[in-house]
């Protein structure tokens, strides 16, 4: 901007007022820069637009998160829960770490909108103790799932089919104090190499496997007990049958055979 002549600077407080009696005689107020959640700020990283509020205090995800961001750092909070749609405002989102919170719900919902860009999740050292898979639906997502009191169910073990874990994080997902007695404390990945989840009670898919082999078992003898039974009562009903008496031929008199002989 080019300096003002000297002897023009007595005249600028006047006008600084005219320009503002100008923006507001035709009712249009000056740009504000937008207001950011405090403790948050905007970086680029790695040339990716990245939006920063980790240790910020929030018991909530914030508002006023850039529609473009890629990476969301919103770890070392206090948040509690991720509702429905919390992220669908963000449609280039790859990246979303939300570890050392106090996590104990994620909504089914609540990655809605990411299907197509989200590639990593961090939900590692909070309080879940169980995620619905719904909320890993259609996402091609590397989780870490590390450090969370899991129940170590059929829930946990189909969400693992859904996602992929990433490198080294495997051996963090151990079963907390909501799991079953014999498996609190244990690596989830290595129980599940020994015993399938989504069955009945412990053995799982073996156990049901071999119910349905006795039953199939159950069946066959069934069909030969019948078939046995059906068998004897016919045979019973043959022998309750008269039996046909075939006429016997009577021996021929001595008159009758001298009789023939002389006809002969």
């Amino acid at each position: 901007m080019p300096l003002l002549a000297p002897h023009l600077l007595p005249l600028l407080p006047f006008l600084s007022l005219l320009s503002l009696l100008l923006v507001t005689g035709t009712g249009v107020s000056p740009p504000s820069p937008k207001v950011l959640p405090r403790g948050c700020y905007i970086a680029e990283e790695a040339g990716e637009q990245t939006f920063r509020c980790s240790r910020a205090g929030l018991s909530t995800v914030p508002n006023g998160i850039p529609n473009d961001t890629r990476k969301l750092y919103l770890d070392a909070n206090q948040l509690a829960s991720v509702p429905a749609g919390a992220f669908q405002h963000l449609p280039v989102l790859e990246e979303l770490d939300l570890s050392h919170n106090a996590l104990v719900r994620v909504s089914g919902a609540a990655f809605q909108g990411l299907e197509g860009t989200l590639r990593h999740l961090d939900l590692s050292a909070n309080q879940l103790a169980s995620v619905p898979v719904a909320a890993f639906m259609g996402l091609q997502i590397q989780v870490n799932l590390s450090a969370n009191p899991w129940r170590c169910d059929c829930a946990l073990q189909e969400v693992l089919r859904h996602v992929r874990l990433a490198p080294g994080s495997g051996t963090g997902i151990v079963c907390g104090p909501g799991a079953r007695p014999d498996l609190v404390g244990q690596e989830f990945l290595l129980l599940t190499r020994e015993e399938e989840l989504c069955g009945t009670g412990r053995g799982g898919t073996r156990r049901s496997t071999d119910v349905a082999l006795l039953v199939t078992m159950g069946g066959w003898l069934t069909l030969v007990v019948a078939y046995l039974i059906h068998y004897v009562w016919q045979n019973r009903d043959e022998t309750r049958r008269p039996v046909k008496r075939v006429p016997l031929v009577q021996p021929m008199r001595s008159e009758d055979s001298s009789t023939l002989s002389t006809v002969v």
